[in-house]
């Protein structure tokens, strides 16, 4: 075994890439892509802390939750969730670059969008919204490039083909905190019925 250390070790693995993929990035939205994303539930952010580490988080919503302003300019809701805000935190005090990917069920291409983030409240939130409430503070992204990133990855796990669907993980959030705190059965079922509830009045 190996570590690679340089970008001519990784090279030399992998190859270089066709002259004609870079083609394919785009300094701004054009058509396709802006109605990629006016058709797209569901949106990966990712940013980046004080320390270096990313963090990705789903954002999802009605098909065109997050708004196409103008080719330049993205409008995503911030809508209610646990608080713990790593993605805000991470946009206003260490770095506000982001990174996108949009996907849409049953295409396997996703849209890959880079851009500068800061985060905006006022009128502006009524603009975009859940299906239970409006957006708490939008995330106003300018874009700096975007391109489709190709299929393979959801053909290869088969992601939007039921027929390879597995019987769904029951997560309990209760045990997951009770573990690290020593806490007890009814503790558990309390969270667990507090997350069920905000599964319906939350979104």
């Amino acid at each position: 075994m190996r570590n690679i250390r340089s970008v001519e070790e990784m090279r030399y693995s992998i190859g270089k890439p066709n002259p004609l993929a870079k083609k394919k990035i785009y300094e701004a939205l054009n058509d396709r892509m802006q109605a990629f994303i006016e058709t797209s539930p569901l949106v990966m952010l990712s940013t980046v802390d004080e320390f270096g580490f990313p963090t990705i988080s789903p954002k999802g919503g009605k098909p065109g939750f997050v708004k196409v302003q103008d080719k330049q300019t993205l409008l995503l809701p911030e809508l209610r969730g646990n608080k713990l805000a790593f993605s805000l935190e991470n946009i206003v005090t260490s770095n506000d670059k982001v990174g996108l990917i949009f996907l849409r069920p049953g295409t396997v291409e996703s849209l890959r969008v880079h851009g500068i983030c800061k985060l905006l409240e006022g009128d502006i939130c009524d603009t975009v919204s859940g299906h239970t409430h409006r957006a708490i503070l939008v995330l106003e992204i300018s874009v700096t490039n975007a391109y489709f990133h190709c299929g393979k990855a959801f053909l290869r796990s088969k992601a939007w083909d039921k027929a390879s669907y597995q019987t769904p993980v029951k997560i309990s959030f209760g045990r997951e905190i009770a573990e690290n705190m020593d806490k007890d059965r009814e503790f558990i079922e309390e969270i667990d019925a507090g997350v069920q509830e905000r599964y319906i009045s939350d979104l």
